[in-house]
């Protein structure tokens, strides 16, 4: 995987992540990001735009607090959508309430090489720190990625 590894998604799509994680709180939300996988097209760096956001229900029922799921019917129909609209599924975002925007074991165990995971932390019903990340081929770790917010 390259040192550089960035995801660009507008102050629109920010805010509408943090808006979903603000609503759903104190319960986890998640959500599909649509896009383009941009690596090596130009640079070297690992790269991909996030063009739109699709907030999706947590589907958890035991532990909604501290986990989220989706179920097989969210996930064709995110497919076909980012299908119509030219577009690739390039990671899936999510919300820590009362916890740090970091992946848990519990994310790693569930997550796939090669997508983007935004996580955002929620603290008293306040979006605080987000940031993405890209599990490792060896499934070991996360590569934290360079979030990149860009005017409209």
């Amino acid at each position: 995987m390259a040192d550089k590894l960035k995801v660009r998604l507008s102050a629109a799509c920010q805010d509408k992540i943090r808006a979903h994680a603000v609503e759903t709180y104190p319960r986890e939300c998640c959500g599909a990001l649509l896009g383009k996988d941009e690596s090596g097209v130009e640079t070297a760096e690992q790269s991909r735009e996030i063009l739109e956001v699709m907030p999706l229900e947590n589907r958890r029922e035991d532990s909604p607090r501290n986990r989220f799921e989706v179920s097989a019917r969210d996930v064709i129909d995110v497919e076909r959508t980012a299908d119509r609209r030219g577009l690739q599924v390039v990671g899936w975002y999510h919300s820590h309430p009362d916890h740090p925007a970091k992946p848990s074991q519990y994310d790693r165990e569930r997550a796939w090489p090669w997508y983007s995971y935004i996580i955002v932390s929620v603290r008293k019903r306040v979006a605080t720190e987000m940031k993405s990340w890209r599990l490792l081929d060896d499934r070991g770790d996360y590569a934290e990625e360079e979030i990149e917010v860009v005017k409209e």
